[in-house]
């Protein structure tokens, strides 16, 4: 299983980004997915989770700010990101309770960078 995000970059405060993360390889199904990030210096944090049945959990320091869906046809996850301040800026992980033909298991995408200045 491979879970592969794209969609980072540079945006000024203020600005949007959306984030997607596609999982792919022998999957039975996918039950919760998320976004994580990691500042410099600091340790990874949950910033948004979604059950498959579309069920989510923010932060608080995101909540009314980025909004996480998931298409599950595709099993894809996405996290729109609005009203961006620097203290947003990380890199972003997602993340995936995926169950395979061999059992459940934990994954992680490679990680893209969000950089919110001026």
């Amino acid at each position: 299983v491979q879970l592969q995000a794209y969609g980072g970059g540079l945006v000024q405060p203020g600005g949007s980004l959306r984030l997607s993360c596609a999982a792919s390889g022998s999957i039975f199904s996918i039950n919760d997915m998320g976004w994580y990030r990691q500042a410099p210096g600091k340790q990874r944090e949950l910033v948004a989770t979604i059950t498959s049945g579309g069920s989510t959990n923010y932060a608080d320091s995101v909540k009314g700010r980025f909004t996480i869906s998931r298409d599950n046809a595709k099993n894809t996850v996405y996290l729109q990101m609005n009203s961006l301040k620097p203290e947003d800026t990380a890199v972003y992980y997602c993340n995936a309770d995926v169950e395979t033909i061999v059992g459940e298991g934990d994954y992680w995408g490679q990680g893209t960078q969000v950089t919110v200045s001026s």
